[in-house]
């Protein structure tokens, strides 16, 4: 039974999610459907839009994402603190780049008519607001905007009615660095993981090709939550470095996706040091994200459980 998203998604543990939303019936999305010789690979560049659209309006960061074939990938980190600084303005006008709001929040933002607002009527533009601010830091709002949006658009293309994607996105808690770590790798070898790239650098509309094409020039992708290091003021940045990071995801794509554990050199990224990973957790954290976690990942989970394989093994 599905658990009620309230119970898979609580900022107080971490800010930190892997959510994944995918078509119903395994549908194309994006790319080329050899069936029907349809390609649809233009709706890639959609998603890619919507999500820099929904991190400039909403309080949500976007670690890393991926858009396949027929399902999408985001990282994301909520920014609760920074939502209870905005103004009711502020709160309003990030509002409206996305959802239209109401007549009066409309009326508020505007200057000529903001003046007319009677006492009651501002009133109630504090209340919606106060009701918006906390919808701007609740990834299930940020999801309804993407998924709704995208849905409309392919199905106005595909000139038919109904669901586009299935009831709910998937969401998983993601307890520390390393399980952060693990997953951003996941999310952005899935092109690589499904033989349609060779490279991270080759792997369009991911994360990390366009953080290594904005790399090239010197430059952080303004769409996209940085890494430790690579600004001067940083509020908000991930917990490793950029050059950490691009090894780490290298290594892990020469590890075969299967069962067995990869070989991992003696001159070990310091990412992995620094978090604890050892040569077989690793590989079974970093390629099985979906498969051996349901609604969280954690690194201590994952130490239990392979102590508790090596028991059983030795008995």
């Amino acid at each position: 039974m599905a658990r009620p998203r309230s119970e898979l998604i609580c900022l107080d543990e971490t800010p930190y999610y892997h959510c994944v939303s995918r078509c119903v019936r395994r549908a194309y999305l994006c790319g080329h459907d050899p069936l029907s010789g349809q390609s649809y690979e233009h709706r890639r560049q959609w998603v890619e839009g919507r999500l820099i659209v929904l991190v400039q309006a909403f309080s949500v960061l976007m670690c890393a994402y991926s858009v396949m074939s027929n399902h999408t990938h985001v990282v994301l980190k909520v920014d609760k603190a920074a939502t209870q600084t905005w103004s009711h303005f502020e709160i309003l006008s990030r509002w409206h780049r996305v959802f239209r709001g109401t007549h009066l929040t409309q009326r508020y933002c505007c200057p000529k008519q903001a003046a007319s607002l009677s006492p009651a009527e501002l009133e109630s533009v504090r209340q919606t607001a106060e009701v918006y601010r906390a919808r701007l830091y609740d990834i299930s709002w940020f999801m309804r905007a993407l998924n709704e949006q995208i849905a409309r658009r392919a199905n106005e293309e595909d000139e038919c009615t109904g669901r586009f994607w299935e009831g709910r996105f998937k969401s998983q808690a993601l307890m520390d660095e390393a399980s952060l770590a693990a997953c951003m790798a996941y999310v952005d070898l899935n092109p690589i993981r499904a033989g349609i790239a060779d490279t991270p650098e080759a792997s369009a509309h991911t994360s990390i090709c366009r953080r290594i094409r904005a790399a090239r020039h010197g430059r952080q992708p303004a769409s996209l939550l940085p890494f430790s290091g690579l600004a001067e003021e940083q509020t908000h940045a991930l917990p490793f470095h950029f050059e950490d990071y691009l090894t780490l995801l290298d290594m892990t794509g020469r590890i075969p996706h299967t069962d067995k554990p990869g070989v991992i050199r003696p001159d070990i990224t310091p990412v992995l040091a620094r978090t604890g990973l050892d040569t077989v957790c690793w590989p079974t954290l970093a390629s099985s994200i979906e498969t051996h976690f349901s609604t969280s990942v954690s690194l201590t989970l994952a130490h239990r459980r392979l102590e508790l394989r090596r028991g059983i093994s030795s008995a």
